[in-house]
């Protein structure tokens, strides 16, 4: 078995290496997706190992999250034949100008290097990552977290099968051999061998590599998101979004966890939403929404009293937390105070409060009349995704090739000196 840091310094080596041709790249992934679908039992096989080791020890919906399927092996699958599709952004010139001096100066993209992804029960990340990190010219180091761990390592074999299939250094794709917070702790001090840290998880592993990570690091992943119902919404609409939102797949971080209500309809949606959400779902044998309410909602339809922390939770389960509010305005300020910055969205047929909401609200995505369900590298064309930055800094909202990729400046002259 190889120690983390024997994982990374061959990384490190095949990041110094001679850059792969696009078509090399792209005949790799393509190999990559037939392989995962050729080998799907085996990778099955693991997973259900992982199922079994979880089963009692985590929720319904963090297993489903956990699970694959045929189906989902195929989604991964097409995920790596979108990212083979997309144009190659290693080499791109960004801008270009001329000084006055006859320099010509190009600003060009390059990879990051060698880019390391702690995450935590998703095995579908393994694939997407892989696949976005080599199409954009990086060398990945994979961190899973324990409960994933067979899966991860299946698909990992799997790649790497590919990569040599195609005549690639299996290095260019790796897995973390060590599921103990060493591991972890070793990535995230890993200065000259890892260029770029991304964690994909709960907002604890967040919190551990924004105050641990002596190498650069993207803050990804939480996602308090809130869906503002406004006065002007049409309520049909609102109520179709909020569920989608909800219930979907309440286990990811574009989930809604906040349902705010313009005060003017409370008394008239708020009954909508509880029948939509509660007793219809419960009608149809479908897990119903618990609702933690502020005192106003409570006031008009039953569920749980919202405690001090419901407003502040990624509660990744079948429950909502519901505030009414005064106008828009109160609606950005809450978020404002509440928010994670990933997703939030506005209900309404009122332009001007539309138009206010996008302005004031400072998320990675902001919505207008949209489920928050969509930000996601698959669904902004983007192939898959890295995970959603939620920080400024240098990528925000879904991560895709570009922001995989950092640049430099080539100058080209004549003979030229200062």
């Amino acid at each position: 078995m190889k120690t983390t840091q024997q994982i990374l310094q061959a990384a490190k080596a095949v990041s110094l290496a001679l850059p792969l041709t696009t078509d090399a790249k792209n005949q790799a992934l393509l190999a990559m997706a037939d392989l995962l679908v050729a080998q799907q039992n085996v990778i099955l096989e693991a997973n259900a190992q992982d199922m079994d080791a979880a089963r009692g020890h985590i929720s319904e919906v963090m297993l489903d999250r956990l699970l694959l399927t045929s189906a989902r092996i195929a989604a991964m699958a097409q995920g790596i034949r979108q990212v083979a599709a997309l144009p190659d952004p290693v080499g791109k010139a960004l801008a270009t100008h001329t000084t006055p001096g006859g320099l010509l100066i190009e600003k060009t993209a390059v990879p990051m290097g060698v880019v390391a992804i702690i995450y935590e029960s998703r095995p579908n990340v393994t694939s997407d990552a892989a696949a976005l990190a080599l199409k954009s010219g990086n060398v990945c180091v994979l961190r899973s977290g324990k409960e994933a761990w067979h899966s991860a390592n299946a698909i990992v074999n799997v790649l790497q099968e590919a990569l040599r299939s195609r005549g690639l250094a299996p290095e260019y794709i790796q897995l973390v051999q060590d599921t103990t917070r060493q591991s972890a702790a070793e990535l995230m001090t890993a200065v000259g061998l890892v260029d770029l840290l991304i964690p994909r998880g709960g907002a604890g592993l967040i919190r551990a590599c924004v105050e641990n990570a002596r190498v650069p690091c993207i803050q990804t992943g939480t996602g308090i998101c809130h869906v503002y119902v406004d006065a002007a919404a049409d309520q049909d609409m609102a109520l179709a979004i909020i569920e989608n939102a909800k219930t979907s797949r309440p286990s990811v971080c574009n989930a809604e966890e906040v349902c705010l209500v313009h005060r003017a309809i409370a008394a008239e949606f708020l009954p909508k939403l509880h029948q939509r959400l509660v007793t219809q779902r419960t009608a149809h044998g479908l897990a119903p929404v618990e609702l933690r309410l502020c005192p106003q909602a409570a006031a008009v339809i039953p569920g749980t009293p919202a405690g001090p922390q419901d407003f502040d939770t990624e509660f990744l389960d079948y429950i909502l937390a519901v505030k009414v509010v005064e106008d828009v305005f109160e609606a950005a300020r809450h978020i404002a105070a509440h928010s994670t910055h990933h997703s939030e969205a506005i209900i309404t047929q009122d332009e001007c409060a539309a138009r206010y909401f996008t302005q004031a609200v400072d998320s990675a995505a902001v919505y207008v009349n949209a489920s928050t369900r969509f930000t996601d590298g698959g669904e902004f064309g983007l192939g898959c995704e890295m995970g959603i930055s939620t920080q400024k800094l240098h990528a925000r909202g879904p991560m895709g090739l570009a922001e995989l990729c950092s640049y430099k400046y080539i100058i080209r002259g004549s003979g030229q000196i200062r």
